[in-house]
């Protein structure tokens, strides 16, 4: 067994779904190597409305994911990488960033109002958790769909190309929703996508292993994040530091 199978097998990743993912290619790695200078780091919806004791949104296993977000984002940032805060927003109904379909129909009438207030841009709710480290230079974005790359008010796509970045880390919760929504979109659009396991969260194991499966198969590259720091200090090697 290789040592990228015990890995997932270590995170709840059976080998037999192991097997139905990466029939196709063969192995559980998909890239060999990361450019940290043409890497970005997307951090999605890691805000006090999901990490808040009693928050509307709360996903108590996104608590565990701030030391390793952390640690991800200053490894890029040392590199010359990109760290992106994606923050998802809403405005009242016939606002922008308004989400009818979501809102009115996948949210209980009784919780709507304190759904909606959470994720307006002025809430206090709306902000990155604070023990996440925000930098000057990291970009704060916000999202009105699950996807980052979907119904935005800014061009991501654009901004990340002509930033000449070919490679995402998409990290935060909740895995199997827009965690999962931002991979796939950003495959899609020929981007090289990473997606550490022990990374992203979802309100419970089962999700969180539906999401991994799905976006395993055809969408990212599925390693631990000890794993990925590797291939970013891998790929520093012998380059020139930024500016010199």
């Amino acid at each position: 067994m290789s040592d990228s199978s015990k890995d997932l097998l270590s995170h709840g990743l059976s080998l037999k779904i192991e097997e139905s993912a990466t029939h196709r290619r063969g192995r559980v790695a998909v890239f060999d190597t990361i450019n940290a200078r043409r890497t970005a780091l997307l951090v999605i919806d890691m805000q006090r409305a999901w990490l808040d004791p009693g928050a509307p949104f709360e996903t108590p296993p996104a608590r565990q994911l701030i030391p390793k977000l952390n640690r991800l984002a200053e490894a890029l940032r040392r590199r010359g990488g990109w760290v992106i805060w994606i923050q998802h927003t809403t405005g009242n109904r016939g606002e922008d960033g308004y989400w009818p379909l979501y809102f009115e129909h996948f949210i209980r009438e009784a919780d709507r109002a304190a759904v909606i207030a959470a994720l307006k841009s002025d809430s206090p709710l709306h902000a990155v958790h604070p023990a996440l480290q925000m930098r000057e230079g990291d970009l704060v974005l916000p999202k009105y769909r699950f996807s980052a790359f979907v119904r935005t008010p800014h061009d991501l796509e654009g901004m990340l190309v002509s930033r000449d970045v070919d490679s995402l880390i998409v990290t935060g919760t909740a895995t199997n929703v827009c965690v999962e929504s931002t991979v796939r979109d950003g495959m899609m659009r020929d981007f090289r996508v990473f997606m550490p396991h022990d990374a992203v969260a979802a309100l419970d194991p089962d999700a969180h292993l539906a999401g991994l499966r799905n976006v395993m198969q055809s969408f990212a590259d599925v390693r631990p994040v000890d794993a990925v720091l590797a291939l970013i200090e891998e790929g520093d090697k012998g380059t020139v530091p930024q500016g010199e």
